[in-house]
């Protein structure tokens, strides 16, 4: 991939890039490992960044050393997701990140295309709430995909939907796990949040408000 390949499409991650429902995920699963008689920490949350509803129940399932069988382990899953549902169903524009919607407008207004890439299954309820579903020529979730991230799956639906090539691509993600399945869809990436974690990326940002036109063609000077 030739870094001079010009950008026609950007594709967003969801949750910690566009909007906070991380925090609803932390308080939905901390509230079922109460239940089950464990302690969640946010150091646990860190873990699931990125990772797909039933490989985090896994995960927590692991730290909490249980085993269920596959009809427990998918009620536990459902009853995590009830109530997640039930938090997000409350979201507003207020609940947008900082500088997302600016980003977001900007790039609609020079004719970028724009696709979401996200594990979550709730997408949809999300963009509706936060008023943000019209920013999008393609949406592509939980309820799309077979394979969580770091698996470019997401990403390469994204881009076949937008009809353009993988290199013609940047990824705004937040975790680790998306940044790599940006790189192994063959996309460019910029890394929403720590540069510790997302080193990876071709540039790391603290929030889309650090975002725009002109720093899109700073860090990829062929747009």
């Amino acid at each position: 991939m030739s870094l001079h390949t010009p950008i026609r499409a950007c594709l967003f991650d969801l949750d910690g890039v566009l909007v906070d429902t991380a925090k609803y995920h932390y308080l939905a699963w901390k509230r079922l490992a109460g239940e089950l008689g464990f302690d969640f920490t946010e150091q646990d949350n860190e873990r699931l960044k990125g990772v797909s509803r039933m490989a985090s129940l896994d995960i927590l399932l692991s730290i909490g050393g249980i085993s269920p069988d596959e009809t427990t382990r998918l009620a536990l899953a459902e009853k995590k997701n009830g109530w997640y549902v039930d938090y997000i169903t409350r979201m507003d524009e207020s609940e947008i990140l900082p500088g997302a919607l600016a980003f977001l407008q900007e790039l609609k207004a020079a004719g970028l295309l724009v696709a979401l890439g996200s594990a979550s299954k709730n997408a949809m309820t999300i963009l509706n709430n936060t008023k943000l579903a019209p920013y999008f020529d393609a949406i592509v979730d939980g309820t799309k995909t077979a394979s969580a991230k770091p698996d470019p799956e997401v990403f390469l639906l994204g881009a076949r939907e937008l009809k353009v090539s993988p290199a013609e691509c940047v990824v705004f993600e937040d975790a680790e796990a998306g940044i790599e399945a940006a790189i192994r869809a063959g996309m460019r990436s910029i890394g929403v949040g720590s540069e510790t974690t997302l080193g990876r990326a071709d540039a790391v940002v603290s929030s889309l408000r650090e975002m725009s036109l002109d720093r899109l063609a700073e860090i990829f000077p062929s747009i």
